[in-house]
């Protein structure tokens, strides 16, 4: 049964920022991307590689994985670049009362 995470204000999250959300087992990346916001997995599926140390392209709404620079789309998960070629998690966002919320399994 799918739970729902607080994450923070909306206000707390500027376009370009991103933040680690903690939950269970799982780490979870939190990106504002131009103002939309998405939530993927914080793991490389190369090699577990952190993504929220890695460079938000707002332009393509993707983030590079800094330890050898697959980029991840963040709307499907989906790599863009290789080494990387299996997809990430990803997590439906709920804006609600001026509040970031996750759903998660």
């Amino acid at each position: 049964m799918p739970q729902i995470i607080e994450v923070c204000p909306t206000d707390a999250l500027a376009p370009g920022e991103m933040r680690l959300v903690e939950w269970e087992d799982l780490e979870i990346g939190v990106f504002n991307c131009a103002g939309t916001v998405y939530a993927i997995e914080d793991r490389c599926s190369h090699d577990n590689g952190p993504l929220v140390e890695g460079e938000l392209d707002q332009a393509q709404c993707t983030i590079e994985c800094p330890r050898h620079g697959s980029r991840f789309d963040l709307k499907t998960g989906a790599p863009k670049s290789l080494p990387a070629y299996v997809p990430v998690e990803t997590f439906p966002v709920i804006i609600e009362d001026e509040t970031i919320k996750l759903e998660v399994e």
